[in-house]
């Protein structure tokens, strides 16, 4: 392979152009891989074809870059779509990127990088890494407005010896000033992109869209009090998520939240907001970097929601049924089964996990 030869994921957008322009200045000749995953009519030109695609091969032929489109519209539908909704069908609340980056985006370009004699894959995600006795850490994004490191602590050790994070250590204003030097000025004003890469406005409508047979298989339910009093109707347990309180369609003289959903009896719990507060959680699926190291070093701290502050933390023990108990240091506010919770040591991201199941959780705190 030519080690200075490097696969770039491109979007077309402001993040993908900079880190293409970091890498060459920096000396690699750059490779842009464009991948097609779904298709939103809004972004559909005249001819059927998304416009970032024309976007990115613009960028790529103005750079002097080789460019591949890589149509992986099928794989993404059965895998990421599928399991969004299979989630929600379970009663949890997923979060595709995490799902995306390691069973998708990175699989898709690692295997292209192969395919195109690239030793290093690159992104314009914001974070950084480091190698540390051997293991390879992520580290936070120094603008933590648009640091991604909770998107990425699925990735495996074989993955990150190959990655390139050219904005890890830039903020987004600078970065929207650098293309602006660079003569992209058009480039530097342009939005954000959207979280969710294939949802436009609610996720209830997405789910109704592409899972037809919804109302059929789950149908009205209850809402309940937290002793399962019957408070009134609701539309099936998966149009709703834990912590919310808008959109309910009840009203009850005061505000409620959502503190539980019941698949298997189709119930959603309410509360008040008090009763959304907690010290510990469960986790499951939990990944770690070095075994040795998140368990005796000191200093953890967990995010349990992409927008959300580290909370130190600590593990407690693992429960009968395999999931893993944990302990905030301070209270912390809707745990989300479905969500991820996220490890760190300082800025040093050492694991990640799934939030799981809450149920049962009282018996096993002391």
């Amino acid at each position: 392979m030519n080690n200075r030869r490097v696969l770039i994921g491109m979007s077309g957008g402001i993040d993908s152009t900079a880190a293409c322009l970091m890498l060459q200045e920096q000396g690699y000749e750059v490779v842009g891989v464009t991948m097609r995953v779904f298709d939103l009519p809004s972004q559909l030109n005249e001819e059927g074809i998304p416009y970032f695609i024309h976007e990115a091969q613009e960028v790529a032929q103005r750079l002097g870059i080789e460019h591949h489109v890589a149509d992986e519209r099928e794989g993404f539908r059965n895998k990421i779509v599928q399991y969004f909704i299979d989630e929600y069908m379970q009663g949890r609340t997923p979060n595709p990127c995490v799902m995306c980056n390691p069973l998708f985006k990175f699989r898709v370009l690692t295997e292209w990088a192969d395919r195109l004699d690239c030793t290093y894959i690159a992104t314009g995600h914001y974070v950084q890494t480091i190698c540390e006795k051997g293991h390879h850490y992520i580290i936070t994004g120094d603008d933590p407005q648009k640091d991604q490191s909770y998107f990425l602590w699925g990735l495996s050790q074989e993955v990150l010896t190959r990655c390139i994070f050219p904005l890890g250590n830039w903020k987004k204003n600078e970065v929207r000033q650098y293309l602006t030097d660079k003569g992209f000025t058009l480039k530097a004003k342009e939005g954000e992109s959207m979280e969710v890469c294939f949802i436009e406005g609610d996720y209830r409508d997405f789910l109704h869209e592409y899972c037809p047979q919804i109302d059929t298989l789950v149908g009205e339910g209850k809402f309940v009090d937290n002793a399962g009093r019957p408070l009134g109707i609701h539309k099936g347990y998966p149009y709703y998520t834990i912590g919310q309180r808008k959109g309910l369609g009840i009203a009850l003289g005061k505000p409620a939240y959502v503190l539980k959903l019941n698949p298997d009896k189709n119930t959603v719990m309410l509360g008040d907001s008090q009763e959304l507060i907690t010290h510990y959680m469960l986790i499951e699926q939990l990944k770690v970097v070095d075994p040795v190291h998140f368990t005796l070093e000191k200093g953890l701290s967990v995010r349990i929601r992409y927008r959300s502050r580290s909370v130190p933390c600590n593990i407690v023990r693992k429960v009968e049924d395999g999931r893993i108990l944990v302990r905030f240091h301070e209270e912390v506010s809707s745990v989300t089964p479905g969500q991820s919770a996220v490890f760190y040591i300082e800025n040093k991201l050492v694991g990640g996990a799934f939030i799981a199941s809450q149920r049962g959780i009282g018996q096993w705190i002391d």
